[in-house]
């Protein structure tokens, strides 16, 4: 099925030259006499790359077959990360470069979502907000307690998060796997 340009929106998935890409950016310009020029950011669902691509009015590009599966994340070794499909329970493994920053919202057993491309796994998608427990961040100073203070700390994958003053040692916060912010404290 062929997508016209004009139905890059952001987030569409299409394939170019045989490699799935997710439009991270789109604007489109609309010139004289009916023809418009699209420019897009685009993202590379194999490598990660990020190009910038412009297309022309009447350009057809192929949409790409992506489909997801709920997958198990088991452990990693430091440099392969290993999952299991829970249906199938079929293991597979993507190397750490390939999870970039994900890696760190991540802990053994969490439920993730596998992206599939031509009947292989290519990336993992994550939820939009984890839990993680605070396990080191500085004790705060008596009567600095107001909520636009940041400080460092550090959570139970490894990650480094800015948590308001409040926030102690052992506590569970909530954090945006888009950005890596602090949302807010998880009441238990």
């Amino acid at each position: 099925m062929g997508l016209a340009i004009t139905d890059l929106k952001k987030g569409t998935i299409f394939k170019l030259e045989g490699v799935p890409y997710r439009v991270v950016e789109y604007s489109q310009k609309v010139m004289g006499r009916g023809g418009s020029i699209v420019n897009v950011r685009i993202k590379s669902l194999l490598d990660g790359r990020v190009l910038a691509k412009t297309f022309k009015g009447n350009e057809q590009l192929d949409s790409a077959d992506v489909g997801y599966r709920n997958v198990q994340y088991l452990y990693n070794d430091g440099e392969t990360f290993y999952f299991m499909d829970d249906e199938s329970y079929e293991q597979f493994e993507l190397p750490a470069a390939d999870l970039a920053e994900q890696a760190g919202y991540m802990k053994e057993g969490d439920r993730v979502q596998a992206q599939m491309f031509e009947e292989r796994v290519i990336n993992v998608e994550l939820s939009k907000n984890v839990p993680l427990e605070v396990t080191y961040t500085e004790d705060v100073v008596k009567g600095d307690t107001t909520s636009s203070v940041l400080k460092d700390a550090t959570v139970e994958t490894g990650i480094t998060v800015k948590v308001p003053a409040f926030v102690k040692t052992g506590d569970v916060i909530s954090v945006d796997t888009s950005t890596g912010a602090y949302r807010e404290r998880v009441k238990e």
